[in-house]
């Protein structure tokens, strides 16, 4: 397996670039299902989960071509409406196929997912949903086999805006008889991205971004252009590197407006922040200091920058109180960074951190996408030599990370390991 390795102590300064949302490419990929235009959708990061989402449709029975961070796909037959165990169990997104399947073909059968190892993240309220618009539901054998001659319009209640059981019901709403009033949905950027690609496919949806989001549904949809947006989770993780390593660096090619939550807890912390339209500063002059962080479904702090946040926390002065409300098994990387050095105790959803002045280099391994983003902040401030293993799981989100960190000053290198594919250079080919 591929390993990382930083040599921690050095200060980043300079300028990055973010790529485009893994989060919101994802979805915008599966929704070609919906129709038989063609689509061409650019600024499409190039990372494993991406790569599989191109396997799955395929299989399906889209043509999907990737040139660079462009890809222009079309789906007019269904080949197969089955995603198979073996690439779901990889991605938890893939499970995004199972609304565009049953509204478009009037059958899906799809693995339950799988994906990082960070709670159990069930799917019901997507079945539950699907249910009220009409279609018949079963599990078994460990597939969501669901069938529906068409769907129809119905008012829906989610008991928790979850991302991906919005995205699923608001794309099984634009084909379905009648108008599709949907409750308490999320309000990610990247749910508002899909749905402005939708309409201009010919979707009629409105209050992306709101509590409540209506479709009315369309006999069909057609081809269209998008731009993916930036990705806020890969520009958060760069602010966090800038001020775990006390630099100065400028974060380009981003949206300040979906990032409120992460700088105001950096600038609660001290460090100096300036916006412009498309771009972050942070400038941190001097240590930083503890402040307090709890994870909220957008807008608020965001559980993928929770384990960036607590690295940056590790060696910021005082006491912090780190609360998960999202995911229940998403501390997972408390021990890795205990063996740099972190000083961090877990009661249940809360993580007690005491800054040390500094953290060691050690040999960790990766349990998850973000886990892995968590590891590289912390490294880039070691003493010594940080070994991170198991970075597959960071492909999974980050477009060449080691690249533009390295272009900021940071010592990073990948080491390519026996036993585990490049999956990168393979998605490549």
């Amino acid at each position: 397996m591929d390993k990382i390795i930083i040599t921690g102590g050095r200060r980043l300064q300079g300028d990055i670039k973010v790529s485009g949302a893994k989060n919101a490419a994802l979805p915008i990929l599966a929704s070609v299902i919906l129709g038989g235009g063609e689509c061409t959708v650019t600024n499409v990061p190039r990372v494993v989960d991406v790569f599989t989402m191109g396997k799955l449709l395929g299989i399906l029975g889209a043509t999907v071509k990737t040139e660079g961070n462009r890809v222009v796909m079309k789906m007019d037959a269904l080949r197969s409406s089955e995603a198979p165990y073996d690439l779901v169990r990889t991605m938890r997104a893939s499970v995004v196929v199972l609304g565009p399947l049953l509204a478009r073909w009037g059958e899906a059968i799809v693995s339950l997912p799988g994906g990082c190892a960070i709670g159990s993240r069930p799917v019901n309220l997507h079945l539950a949903g699907l249910e009220q618009m009409g279609a018949t539901v079963t599990v078994e054998h460990g597939y969501i086999k669901a069938k529906a001659p068409r769907l129809k319009g119905a008012r829906i209640c989610l008991d928790f805006p979850t991302v991906t059981g919005t995205e699923n019901l608001m794309m099984a709403a634009c084909l379905a008889d009648g108008t599709t009033v949907i409750e308490n949905v999320a309000k990610e950027p990247e749910i508002v991205d899909l749905a402005a690609f939708l309409v201009k496919r010919g979707a009629r949806i409105a209050g992306a971004g709101t509590d409540m989001i209506t479709i009315e549904g369309v006999k069909e949809l057609r081809g269209a252009d998008h731009e993916v947006i930036p990705d806020r989770i890969e520009a958060g993780t760069y602010l966090a590197a800038a001020a775990i390593t006390g630099g100065d660096v400028c974060v380009k090619d981003c949206r300040p407006q979906h990032l409120e939550a992460v700088t105001a807890k950096l600038r609660e912390a001290g460090a100096e922040v300036t916006e412009s339209k498309e771009s972050v500063r942070l400038k941190a002059s001097k240590r930083l200091k503890s402040v307090d962080v709890k994870t909220y479904p957008y807008p608020g702090f965001a559980t993928d920058m929770q384990a960036q946040m607590m690295a940056l926390m590790c060696v910021a002065q005082g006491t912090s109180v780190i609360t998960e409300t999202v995911f229940e098994g998403r501390f997972i990387h408390v021990p890795e960074l205990q063996r740099m050095g972190a000083n961090i105790k877990v009661d249940g959803s809360h993580a007690v951190v005491t800054g040390t002045t500094q953290l060691s280099g050690a040999a960790v391994m990766a349990s998850d996408l973000r886990a892995s983003a968590g590891l590289v902040v912390a490294g880039l401030a070691a003493e010594g030599d940080t070994e991170i293993a198991r970075v597959y799981h960071l492909d999974r989100g980050y477009e060449r990370i080691e690249e533009k960190l390295s272009g900021l000053g940071a010592a990073i290198r990948r080491v390519p390991g026996m036993g585990q594919p490049n999956q990168i250079a393979k998605g490549r080919a």
